[in-house]
């Protein structure tokens, strides 16, 4: 249990980490072509990212649980809620999709952690490691969406701070209420995915596209490298 926790807390407060990396990057760097071209970049890799915890972990979970009608209901069942979560917060004036994307792909997969802890220890030590590094990019962004939407320096990181303990809780659930249900995790999972795609392709992506740039969609490839190579380690 204890080393549940550590590993749980690992994958979760790099939410945190990328979070104060972000705010040294936007606060202490000047304002510059390349800087605007590191941040758009950053934004695509973790585009990259989120795509490959879509891809290779969630969607294969629901596909490898479900039957095929519960599944394809629970998908877009997480893309019609998410259409029109993102709607009411566009009206709001506020810029939250790469922090939604971001919870919907760490949840589930904190939870499949916790309910995996059990059975695979090792196996669940690693994707502990692969969620902590994929947070790192997505929280980076996060961050400068919250700020942008009016959220304080302050205020955004003590935001992050607590996010960072859905780690443990997400993974705790996992363990002691969802390990003997696969079926259920499995429907989150592809809830969570429909919610994902379609918030990376209404904003995620078009977001960090650049004219005449051509390092974004690299970057994105980056990303999704990061994946591959996690789910082959795993």
């Amino acid at each position: 249990m204890t080393e549940l926790i550590l590993f749980a807390g690992f994958a979760g407060f790099t939410v945190f980490i990328g979070g104060i990396l972000a705010n040294i990057f936007n606060h202490h760097i000047k304002e510059s072509p390349v800087k605007y071209e590191i941040t758009h970049t950053l934004m695509s890799f973790g585009a990259g990212v989120i795509l490959s915890a879509l891809a290779l972990v969630l969607i294969p979970t629901g596909m490898e649980e479900l039957e095929l009608l519960p599944m394809a209901f629970s998908f877009l069942s997480g893309a019609i809620l998410f259409m029109f979560i993102d709607r009411y917060l566009a009206k709001k004036g506020g810029k939250t999709a790469t922090l939604l994307a971001m919870m919907m792909d760490f949840v589930p997969e904190s939870i499949a952690l916790g309910a995996v802890f059990a059975i695979k220890p090792n196996q669940a030590i690693l994707l502990a490691v692969f969620i902590g590094l994929q947070n790192l990019p997505e929280a980076f962004n996060s961050f400068r969406d919250l700020v942008q939407s009016g959220y304080t320096t302050k205020k955004t990181l003590i935001i992050f701070f607590f996010l960072s303990f859905f780690g443990i809780t997400g993974a705790l659930t996992g363990h002691y209420l969802l390990s003997d249900y696969s079926g259920l995790t499995a429907h989150l999972m592809t809830f969570a995915s429909g919610g994902i795609l379609y918030l990376l392709i209404q904003d995620i992506i078009p977001e960090s596209k650049l004219d005449k740039n051509y390092l974004t969609s690299l970057g994105a490839t980056l990303g999704f490298l990061v994946g591959i190579i996690g789910e082959k380690i795993l």
